[in-house]
């Protein structure tokens, strides 16, 4: 399984912090297995992925494998 966490808004899109989801998993096969809501707002290039604590580049690069941890980070925003 790969544990997927939603931060911020994300999370409330999510309608959770957090899920898992069958490994391996691709960036396609993650946004597949989210609300089309979800998925959609991942597309926002202001969103950031990161693998195991490490953020990607480029999202696309996403391989995911059980034990692995996906972070979803919205842009923050502060004041």
């Amino acid at each position: 399984m790969v544990r997927v966490v939603f931060l911020g808004r994300l999370a409330d899109l999510a309608g959770a912090p957090a899920l898992e989801l069958a490994a391996p998993l691709d960036w396609a096969g993650l946004k597949a297995e989210l609300a089309p809501a979800l998925a959609a707002a991942l597309d926002d290039p202001r969103n950031r992925v990161a693998l195991n604590g490490a953020l990607l580049a480029d999202k696309a690069s996403l391989q995911a494998v059980a034990g692995d941890e996906i972070a979803l980070l919205p842009p923050v925003s502060g004041g």
